[in-house]
């Protein structure tokens, strides 16, 4: 946490503020440690206060040692104004694309400026540390087990509810602390919806089923899509799940640190392109995944950002055929000096059950 407060430090210096008031519960969390769910930061340049309420000491004092605990007097935005009174601090940064205008209000009663950092923050936490990088691992091999699970228990008459709940339970039973976001199970034509949430559609034998699915272990996210056939599916399907699987692999092959999220998003959509399907790949190529399952750096068409060591991102194009039915397929990826390495390795080949 010391390094990561280093580089508060040193963005205060650079928007040559006073200091900067955290109250989000992602930044919150990657700057001190804390998993409460009330509280905020101040930080300058010797000082690292953590403000929260009385059910949170115990805890604050336990996960945040580099921070001074300071309980909580009555809102939280007034506490926020009281030690930025008593260190008498005049250019405070803040959140502004996070923080409500409500509470930008309540926060700026006082005599001092708030300057909004925008996503500064968000982009320190786009390269991750080792301990970072084994918790996503962790998430990853998780999602990896309970799709290999879901293989022996899919099967024809099943509705998308009833295999989500077999795959959720699976991940909780394998040591997630959560889903890291709603699942998704999408079965014949319903996989063109690219967020098409578990229904009661009866799976039916002849369907491709997609599962994009993540797992929460120890505050880190993993999210991966994989989608199998119930039954023989149309060679159409075969061909679209071919196609994909090449943009996929392409994309794996060729990404590394120096590329923009722009270069790789091209790189995997002209294979799409080129076989014909440029019109059914809607999305982006992918994001960053951390203690958000969706976080910086994106790839993306608009994506100028640059890629570095120990970026972790998703890679999952797909194709979506209204009427007929969609593949995706999504990893999760570290960018390394050698390339892309795999956090997710459960089997991607089209299997039919």
């Amino acid at each position: 946490m010391k390094n990561r407060i280093n580089k508060v430090r040193s963005l205060l210096q650079e928007k040559h503020l006073d200091g900067l008031v955290v109250l989000t519960d992602f930044n919150r969390r990657y700057l001190s440690g804390f998993t409460g769910t009330s509280g905020g930061l101040l930080i300058t340049q010797d000082q690292a206060r953590l403000i929260t309420d009385f059910r949170y000491i115990d805890q604050a004092t336990e996960q945040a040692p580099l921070f001074e605990i300071v309980k909580q007097e009555s809102d939280l935005y007034s506490s926020v104004i009281t030690q930025i009174q008593e260190l008498n601090l005049q250019n405070i940064g803040f959140e502004g694309h996070l923080v409500s205008y409500d509470a930008f209000l309540k926060l700026n009663q006082g005599r001092h400026d708030l300057i909004s950092i925008g996503d500064e923050i968000e982009k320190i936490r786009r390269v991750k540390d080792a301990d970072e990088i084994k918790l996503i691992q962790k998430a990853a091999d998780i999602v990896d087990q309970a799709y290999e699970h879901i293989l022996t228990v899919a099967k024809p008459g099943m509705t998308e509810k009833e295999l989500k709940a077999h795959l959720e339970s699976k991940m909780l039973h394998l040591g997630a602390d959560d889903t890291s976001f709603d699942t998704i199970v999408a079965s014949g034509k319903r996989g063109a919806l690219p967020h098409g949430v578990a229904s009661d559609k009866v799976i039916e034998s002849g369907d491709m089923v997609t599962l994009d699915f993540g797992a929460y272990y120890q505050g880190y996210s993993s999210d991966i899509t994989r989608t199998f056939a119930v039954g023989q599916p149309s060679d159409e399907m075969i061909k679209i799940y071919n196609i994909v699987l090449k943009s996929q692999e392409t994309a794996i092959q060729a990404i590394q640190a120096g590329m923009t999220g722009k270069e790789i998003d091209s790189i995997a959509r002209q294979v799409i392109t080129d076989a014909g399907y440029g019109d059914n790949f809607g999305h982006s190529l992918g994001h960053g995944i951390g203690l958000d399952v969706h976080e910086q750096p994106g790839l993306s068409q608009k994506s100028d950002t640059v890629l570095e060591i120990n970026h972790c991102v998703t890679i999952e194009p797909g194709i979506y055929v209204n009427g007929l039915g969609g593949v995706r397929i999504e990893d999760d990826i570290l960018i390394t000096e050698n390339g892309g390495q795999c956090f997710t390795n459960c089997r991607k080949d089209l299997i039919i059950l």
